[in-house]
């Protein structure tokens, strides 16, 4: 008798639910107008919430930002953030004196640690043509002996990320932007020193995919105690162990069981999350993520006293201009070129 390998099938949301080791997830798709001079949209803001604009209203969001979209200075501790850019520009501004930009199929991964403030922002760079972001963001937990690491954040540019392509027995392709999570031959880049997914028994796994029509990929094995979630979140059908599994839809998956994944005729896109967990207690409060109430209450008051290093920053939402490329400067001063 087969063993159905779907434990869990949950609609997708906002943010989309996670398992440990993972904290949260969103999928961010804004279809911006032109920039302004300012690397604003080039259209009214009347009818929206600014500060708190998270409604779509005609297909974007300004979030937090009420110049350019994004999230102005905010604080972190506990945890990491993996932020997967897949379309537009991200400005990344940091208490640290780090700054990048990043796109197009770049990944930040950004251990916060004892406490770090950044700002990220989505500059509309093009002033004549439509600006379209699409971005994962990813909350990856700490355990509590590295929850007060130094903070630290390492840029994997997209050249540098492996991406497999596999073929099926009918010439199908299967594409997987393979951002964490040794697949086959695929070795990504080394996560921050600090990540849980530094450790290859943790099995933490970030894979991005996409099916051409028709495509099958059975998803390799991993260890019975590895939480795996798929996220269907582009297509219109796909399934799942034979199990139809509509768009906007997730599925916990049984990691140590091979699932066969077959697309609909329109092609697939979806996320892989998986690990194993670091089963400790989780305690949230925002962008805080301790073990215990009172390390919630500690972590609150070091942000008020030292801002976790302060801010060098002349606005709480610094772009950069609208020719520079891609790039990152290090608390260290150490550039890199993407």
């Amino acid at each position: 008798m087969s063993v159905n390998t779907v434990l869990q099938v949950m609609p997708l949301g906002f943010p989309w639910v996670t398992f440990d080791p993972f904290l949260f997830c969103v999928h961010h798709d804004d279809a911006y107008p032109a920039g302004n001079e300012a690397l604003g949209p080039a259209a009214s803001l009347a009818g929206r919430a600014m500060g708190m604009d998270f409604e779509g209203k005609d297909g974007w969001r300004m979030y937090h930002g009420d110049v350019v979209p994004g999230f102005p200075r905010h604080p972190h501790r506990g945890f990491e953030t993996v932020t997967v850019a897949r379309r537009g520009f991200i400005d990344h501004s940091d208490s640290l004196g780090a700054t990048a930009r990043y796109g197009k199929g770049d990944v930040q991964w950004l251990t916060a640690g004892r406490g770090i403030v950044h700002a990220e922002m989505f500059p509309l760079l093009d002033p004549s043509q439509p600006n379209p972001l699409e971005l994962f963001q990813i909350w990856l937990n700490l355990p509590a002996k590295d929850k007060m690491v130094a903070p630290y954040f390492s840029m994997l540019w997209s050249h540098a990320i492996p991406r497999a392509r596999l073929t099926d027995h009918a010439g199908r392709t299967t594409e997987i932007l393979v951002i964490a999570g040794r697949l086959g031959d695929h070795v990504p880049p080394s996560p921050p020193p600090n990540s849980w997914a530094s450790d290859p028994s943790h099995e933490v796994a970030i894979w991005s995919a996409t099916m051409t029509a028709n495509a099958q990929w059975t998803l390799p094995l991993a260890s019975a105690g590895a939480n795996r979630t798929l996220y269907f979140f582009r297509g219109q059908k796909l399934s799942v162990d034979g199990q139809p599994l509509a768009r906007g839809y997730a599925a916990r998956l049984r990691a140590d069981l091979p699932t066969v994944l077959v697309a609909g005729p329109e092609g697939a896109e979806f996320l892989v999350l998986q690990g194993i967990p670091v089963s400790e207690p989780v305690v949230q409060h925002g962008p805080f993520v301790m073990n215990r109430p009172v390390e919630i209450q500690q972590a609150i008051l070091d942000y008020r006293r030292t801002e976790y290093g302060g801010w060098p920053w002349q606005t709480d939402a610094p772009v950069h201009p609208r020719g520079e490329g891609r790039f990152a400067i290090h608390a260290d001063g150490r550039t890199e070129r993407g």
